[in-house]
């Protein structure tokens, strides 16, 4: 009776065992919605960076749909966009007006320990502090940091954890943006996460290779500390050198919020651009201020945002058409997370 007991405790440890590694997840479901009105100081569109160009018109972003799923330790991510915010990013060119469709993420991850995991696909960009999707940014408008960076990056990457303060990343990438490589397999990435006390968290971000524009480099700093409860800094700094002279840009970019109440939050975006010199021809430069509210009600978030830019070499335009170097719009957006 014995061995027939210490038998079956010993299935069933097995049993528990195979249940702990092939554990499965409910299918997870999650994404936007967001729609905005924006209207140009110079009635018409004037700033040039992504998304929301449209001048006084209420106007769609995009829906975007997320689906997650783990299994043992194997797991997948899925984001797919409908809409213009989506087909500004979509590989068919958004002037066509033939494709709405863009796939944000599609990739897989297996964790081999606590410690050490792979990812393979499609996946948005390590590089930067502000994202695509409009529920990951406080600000409606978008940088020029992250309008001339990458927005994806197609890969295989290892991550090794070395505590909850520290872990680093490394990869082997398609040039920017592209779900199949025009150039092969041509750049390599890395990122360093620190976080050195609660609420800091840091990242150095390095990617060399092909991308925008040529053969290049981009050093990247992102980095967000919650000082307080209601106070928040962060901060990104980056640099791209495009090989042989040929350009690439420098910038950065002060994010401070204050949050007044968990419904109501203040943020300001103070930017420095610059485009680099090409052939001896200078780039422009660009500072850029925008004030931006979040007023939140279960998932929806209105947005109201007043952006002023300038720029020495007038790149901007007056509403008789007229160079200018001054730009600047107002716009309210709505953003609904489920």
């Amino acid at each position: 009776m014995k061995k027939f007991l210490t038998a079956i405790f010993a299935m069933a440890s097995a049993s528990c065992a195979l249940a702990q590694e092939t554990t499965t997840s409910p299918l997870e479901i999650s994404g936007s919605v967001d729609t905005y009105f924006k209207y140009d100081f110079a009635k018409q569109p004037n700033i040039g960076t992504s998304f929301a160009s449209d001048h006084n018109s209420v106007s769609l972003g995009m829906i975007d749909l997320v689906l997650k799923k783990k299994t043992g330790k194997a797991s997948f991510v899925g984001e797919l966009s409908f809409g213009p915010r989506g087909q500004e990013q979509s590989l068919i060119d958004a002037s066509s007006g033939t494709s709405s469709f863009h796939i944000q993420n599609l990739y897989v991850n297996y964790d081999f320990t606590d410690q050490f995991s792979m990812t393979a696909g499609y996946m948005g960009t390590f590089i930067g502090y502000e994202v695509i999707s409009p529920v990951g940014n406080f600000n409606y408008s978008t940088s020029y940091l992250f309008t001339n960076g990458p927005f994806q990056n197609a890969g295989i990457k290892a991550t090794y954890k070395f505590s909850d303060k520290v872990s680093l990343m490394a990869g082997l990438f398609n040039d920017w943006n592209v779900y199949t490589a025009t150039r092969g397999v041509s750049s390599i990435g890395g990122q360093l996460m620190v976080s050195p006390v609660e609420g800091w968290t840091a990242y150095i971000n390095v990617l060399s290779g092909a991308g925008g524009g040529g053969y290049g480099t981009i050093a990247d700093l992102t980095t967000a500390y919650q000082i307080t409860d209601k106070f928040k800094l962060g901060l990104n700094a980056a640099n791209y050198d495009i090989n042989d002279d040929a350009g690439g840009y420098a910038g950065a970019a002060l994010y401070p919020q204050y949050a007044f109440t968990d419904a109501v939050a203040l943020g300001l975006r103070g930017e420095y651009f610059k485009y680099k010199n090409v052939g001896g021809v200078e780039g422009d430069k660009y500072t850029s201020v925008t004030l931006t509210a979040n007023i939140k009600s279960g998932g929806l978030t209105f947005i109201p945002e007043v952006r002023l830019d300038h720029s020495g070499t007038k790149p901007f335009a007056k509403e008789n058409g007229m160079a200018a170097p001054n730009a600047g719009q107002f716009s309210l957006a709505a953003v609904y997370a489920f």
